[in-house]
């Protein structure tokens, strides 16, 4: 189940180096995947019934789910079919765990598995470390520290996973916008200096989504004179590492990845 971004591609293609026949349900903003998959079908949030026909005519065993799905596409949806009204009314209130609970129980009526996404992401996962030229000063670590609690936390009640903060004073915390605008935000009120943290609820559930950070995420930070981004290791994925590093060490932005207290 294929959304936007460069994940989709990612994981059908180790998808298929590990064997599995891949069929691509591609919904908008979904990169094409043509390459990597026996077959793609075009499809659409708001019309789940021919996703649910089609995952039955081609006996899907397993979904992973990839790539960005926008809650505001299910808000927008003005007439949806049978089958996302009946999903959409099951859900309730359009919060993670509902609409995860959702798509569970649906797949499972079918037979079908829900997978973790991890054993097609596992090259891309950041392992704990500094990566970058610059390391963190003790201030700025302990707003690594503060932050990380801060975003489990948020991350926790289904909010966001990203926050940004200055001297202990948090100026943004990730919503619905997504990582990069809540970083935007965030480092405008904060002013140069700011430290960005990204970090995961401990009861993630990693069949739904892969916390990512990329190029556009430092980009953001470095349009807003970050000082930091840090992300929780093992847990967040990094897209394109090396490209990541060098817009991070050409804006002078630490860059790590921690488990917990670092010094």
């Amino acid at each position: 189940m294929c959304g936007a971004g460069v994940l989709p591609a990612l994981m059908a293609a180790e998808a298929r180096r590990q064997g599995w026949r891949v069929v691509a349900f591609v919904f908008p903003g979904a990169p094409d995947l043509g390459d990597h998959a026996a077959r793609t079908v075009p499809s659409r949030l708001d019309r789940m019934g021919p996703v649910i026909d089609a995952l039955r005519a081609e006996r899907v065993s397993a979904v992973a789910l990839s790539g960005k799905f926008w809650i505001g596409d299910l808000l927008r949806a003005e007439a949806p079919d049978a089958a996302h009204a009946r999903m959409a009314a099951d859900a309730g209130a359009f919060v993670d765990a509902n609409l995860a609970g959702v798509i569970d129980a649906t797949l499972a009526s079918l037979g079908i598995a829900l997978l973790d996404q991890r054993p097609f992401l596992a090259a891309a996962m950041a392992p704990e470390g500094c990566w970058s030229a610059r390391r963190p000063s003790d201030v700025e670590w302990a707003d690594v520290r503060r932050g990380s609690e801060i975003a489990r936390l948020v991350a926790a009640a289904s909010i966001g996973q990203t926050v940004v903060l200055r001297r202990g004073a948090v100026s943004a915390v990730e919503a619905s916008e997504g990582t990069t605008e809540a970083i935007r935000r965030g480092t405008a009120l904060a002013g140069a200096g700011a430290v960005v943290v990204k970090a995961v609820a401990a009861g993630h559930d990693f069949r739904f989504d892969t916390p990512a950070i990329g190029c556009d995420t430092l980009e953001a930070a470095a349009a807003g004179a970050a000082a930091v981004v840090a992300i929780e290791a093992g847990r967040v994925l990094v897209l394109d590492r090396d490209a990541v590093v060098r817009v991070a060490d050409a804006a002078g932005i630490a860059l790590v990845s921690t488990d917990g207290p670092a010094g």
